[in-house]
């Protein structure tokens, strides 16, 4: 177990203290091919707005597998996969997150999540249950046990795995990230609270187009209004010193995000990478 190298390159970037460089991408296997010769430190299968098939987000995993970039690397993947899934926070459910997390995926963004029992329930989907005296016991894990595929694709045996598979940054040995949306002015309101009784929340996710549609300026990401309210959630994530993401860096604003304190950064998925040789000019990372 002390041999194990960081698997997840979403944080061990974030550990570094550097900026984490990603993308959303289409849950298909051409793209999962792509994804896994590209520069970011990780990739988000977007599946919230497009239906959920795990038997695709599974196959996407294996097309991400590369034998010489295995051979060379070993057990970390160059490119962290990870999944957006579809069912809102208000929902309460944890299936979809168990069934991403059994197929191996290392991250989950929990969209729509705007209470502190929703954002509670999101970082419990991600951890198995233990004993109630036993450390790091909150939030409580509610993951049904079903490791088999997911130590296989980790390349671990199932008992490494129980100890790995864990939310990071409560647990520093921890490979999994969990991510959770703020899209609307309730979770925004209530941000302080999550972040104050809800610990293993890898990062914060602004979710502008559905926050900016609320505030009456739909899809208007530059507008004042839009801006005031993302700048809260900014600022009660410095508070609190998780990490904020951004969802959609570009060339023309990556130097003000980075600037205003967003670490999580995610790019269009473009063979051109222009975005991302921007983002990681600007982040140091070139």
């Amino acid at each position: 177990m002390a041999d194990l190298p960081r698997l997840n390159n979403v944080i061990r970037a974030l550990e570094a203290g550097q900026h984490a460089l990603t993308c959303f991408a289409p849950a298909h296997t051409d793209s999962a091919i792509a994804m896994s010769a590209s520069k970011y430190d990780g990739c988000v299968f977007e599946m919230e707005h497009n239906p959920w098939d795990s038997g695709r987000l599974r196959d996407c995993l294996q097309y991400m597998l590369n034998r010489a970039q295995i051979a060379k690397a070993g057990l970390v993947p160059p490119v962290t996969p990870m999944v957006r899934i579809p069912v809102n926070g208000v929902e309460m459910a944890q299936w979809q997150a168990k069934q991403a997390l059994d197929s191996g995926c290392y991250g989950i963004v929990f969209p729509h999540i705007s209470t502190v029992e929703e954002a509670a329930n999101a970082v419990g989907a991600c951890r198995y249950p233990r004993m109630k005296n036993a450390p790091l016991y909150e939030p409580v894990g509610i993951r049904g046990d079903g490791p088999t595929a997911a130590a296989r694709y980790w390349g671990l045996s199932q008992q490494d795995y129980y100890k790995k598979a864990d939310v990071w940054p409560l647990n520093p040995e921890g490979e999994i990230f969990c991510i959770i949306q703020i899209e609307d002015t309730k979770g925004v309101e209530n941000l302080d609270d999550m972040l104050k009784n809800v610990p293993g929340i890898g990062a914060i996710l602004i979710g502008e187009g559905d926050l900016s549609q609320e505030l009456g300026y739909p899809r208007q990401y530059e507008h004042k209004v839009v801006l005031e309210w993302m700048k809260r959630i900014v600022d009660t994530c410095k508070k609190h010193n998780v990490v904020v993401g951004h969802p959609h860096v570009e060339t023309g604003n990556a130097e003000r995000i980075i600037k205003e304190g967003y670490r999580f950064l995610m790019m269009a998925p473009v063979q051109s990478y222009g975005h991302f040789a921007s983002a990681q000019k600007l982040t140091g990372r070139s």
